[in-house]
């Protein structure tokens, strides 16, 4: 698989086509209730204010994650960050959340950027500059930590 097939899509919610969120939504459900054996609200009512980014390569659906405009504490977030299972070691987890940085210091700039991390992931999070600002809570019975990017 060429990284030159790689297509990064930013869409709005209602710009997405019936195609395109039902492929969001299956890897989504497929990984966070069914891989990891989680079940939970996927279903959060956050996705029609997100924006929304999904790697397609060839036209397949390889990545996905969210963003979510400043809200009660004023700070974007970035959450929903997935790699389907068939791309996984192409560090496309890495590339997506540099381009998820990228388009928060444009659409946001100065503000700092938190996601909520399962914990296992601490390490891959800090990698592109998050640091914790939390205690490790249980989250739909998984442990998670509040990261930060800072400004």
């Amino acid at each position: 698989m060429a990284e030159a097939q790689l297509q990064f899509v930013w869409s709005e919610f209602d710009a997405l086509s019936l195609r395109d969120l039902y492929a969001i939504l299956k890897l989504r459900v497929d990984t966070f209730i069914v891989e990891q054996n989680c079940p939970y609200p996927e279903l959060d009512g956050k996705d029609l204010h997100a924006q929304h980014l999904h790697v397609l390569d060839d036209g397949d659906l390889a990545a996905y994650l969210r963003v979510l405009a400043p809200a009660g504490d004023g700070l974007p977030r970035i959450s929903r960050v997935i790699v389907a299972p068939g791309h996984r070691g192409r560090k496309l987890g890495e590339k997506i959340m540099l381009e998820a940085i990228a388009h928060c210091r444009e659409r946001f700039p100065g503000l700092d950027i938190e996601l909520c991390a399962q914990s296992h992931l601490r390490t891959f999070y800090g990698s592109v500059g998050f640091t914790p600002i939390s205690d490790e809570i249980i989250k739909d019975g998984i442990p998670h930590i509040d990261m930060r990017l800072t400004a």
